[in-house]
């Protein structure tokens, strides 16, 4: 500002408070904020988490339109600690919440979208009840596989082949001969165990199928193998070649409307990347089918705030 002045928003005031030596504006200053603001210290935090490595960060709020081109919900703008705002392009926007917020993924999904046409990373903290902060990248993913999908013949040949009803909603298929498609079935003694989705699939047509079976078909159509994920935690793991070459990149979550909160999120993020896998969150959006992915990032892009007592 003028005079060689900042202006710097209440959690601002906190870190240079904490990390700089700046007096409190007044002695119940701290007080009278947090009761406008209850979000505030966790706001201090996600800063402290981001500007203690080096990093650089703007709060949108501060910004004029005509300063720089963010996404709508974005909080801040980040520049790593070897640029500047005066002359160097922003690495990454950010968003903040806490573990237990719910996570409107169609908005997410969208934003990181927005953030990624700009050559941006779309970066997302995390706080939780320990003042703790985990850093994540929302990314929208594209699998794609080289198997060719199952074409009408292939379909209709199997739908002739005799079923027999057994457990767990599934159906045995006895055939003779070469399977016409691996993507479909688990092999068993001559035969071939079918799930329910894909049962679907293969003897209704798609005004009668549920959300399960459109995504399943979706698979198929990008030249993916769609296998159980149980022991993931998913309703599959892709393989985007043969079984046998390699493992598994993706594992796909159910498609549900079911809410989710950060701390589960996460939760399936690590796991995933633990496994060297991605974690996806299918959706449908004007009838195209997206995918949403939270991925942890490289490990000197993990912000999070210094340790605590």
């Amino acid at each position: 500002m003028k005079g060689n002045k900042l202006l710097l928003s209440a959690a601002e005031v906190i870190f240079c408070h904490e990390h700089r030596h700046l007096d409190w504006p007044s002695e119940s200053w701290f007080e009278c904020e947090i009761l406008e603001n209850p979000d505030l210290i966790n706001e201090s935090i996600i800063i402290e988490a981001l500007r203690v490595p080096g990093n650089k960060i703007v709060l949108t709020k501060f910004l004029e339109e005509n300063q720089f081109d963010f996404s709508e919900d974005t909080w801040g703008i980040r520049w790593n600690s070897d640029n500047h705002p005066r002359k160097d392009q922003p690495e990454s926007e950010v968003r903040w919440f806490h573990s237990s917020s719910i996570i409107d993924r169609e908005n997410l999904l969208l934003w990181a979208t927005n953030v990624t046409k700009k050559g941006r990373i779309a970066e997302v903290l995390i706080v939780d009840n320990e003042q703790a902060v985990v850093t994540y990248n929302i990314t929208s993913e594209n699998p794609k596989g080289s198997l060719i999908p199952p074409s009408e013949n292939i379909i209709e040949e199997i739908k002739n082949y005799k079923r027999t009803k057994i457990d767990n909603q599934k159906t045995f298929i006895h055939y003779e001969g070469l399977w016409p498609c691996d993507q479909i079935g688990i092999d068993y003694n001559q035969g071939r165990i079918i799930d329910n989705v894909s049962e679907k699939f293969l003897l209704s047509t798609e005004k009668d199928w549920n959300a399960e079976t459109s995504l399943f078909s979706e698979l198929l159509k990008r030249g993916l193998h769609p296998r159980p994920g149980f022991k993931y935690g998913t309703l599959w793991r892709c393989y985007d070649q043969k079984i046998g070459n390699d493992h598994a990149p993706w594992l796909i979550v159910t498609p549900s409307k079911q809410p989710i909160n950060w701390e589960n999120a996460c939760l399936a993020s690590r796991l995933a990347a633990g496994v060297n896998k991605i974690w996806l969150q299918p959706l449908k959006i004007n009838q195209i089918w997206d995918f949403l992915a939270i991925l942890r990032p490289p490990a000197n892009a993990r912000w999070t705030n210094p340790n605590r007592k």
